[in-house]
């Protein structure tokens, strides 16, 4: 993984967008070999009704063998990254190549506060037709997630 010292060609903040919409576009910036780091992972939105969301993300959490996986997290970092992981082909290496030059931040890391970040205006929470949706953070207390914000 890339240290938050190091040299990012895109930093993007993930206030009120959209995951989903926000890892395509990090996904296509990365398999074009740019470094991406998305900062506030833990102010994105993501669709659908609070109770579903809490439901389907427990299960995902719950199913599996312990030793061997599927490994969820409940770090709200942790969770856009794996969103983004599944945009892209990372089972190859072109692919892996890609996903090793994202990296997730919770909050702005001191690093990146002078960096110029950009929003990304079709990934925004107010396009939804509705007001279902809540953030990686409520999905994450609501999960058991335990962590500090910086």
């Amino acid at each position: 993984m890339r240290p938050a010292t190091a040299k990012y060609d895109l930093v993007i903040d993930a206030t009120d967008l959209l995951v989903g919409r926000l890892a395509t576009q990090v996904a296509r910036e990365a398999m074009h070999g740019k470094a991406v780091a998305v900062v506030n992972c833990d102010k994105a939105v993501i669709s659908g009704s609070k109770p579903f969301l809490v439901k389907e993300w427990k299960r995902r959490h719950r199913q599996g063998v312990p030793r061997k996986g599927p490994y969820i997290d409940r770090f709200p970092d942790r969770i856009v990254r794996r969103i983004i992981r599944g945009m892209l082909a990372y089972h190859n290496p072109r692919g892996r190549a890609a996903f090793e030059r994202i990296m997730c931040y919770i909050g702005v890391p001191a690093q990146l506060k002078e960096s110029k970040s950009i929003t990304i205006t079709e990934a925004n929470a107010s396009k939804l037709p509705n007001t279902r949706y809540m953030t990686i953070a409520a999905l994450c207390k609501e999960m058991g997630g335990r962590w500090h914000e910086q």
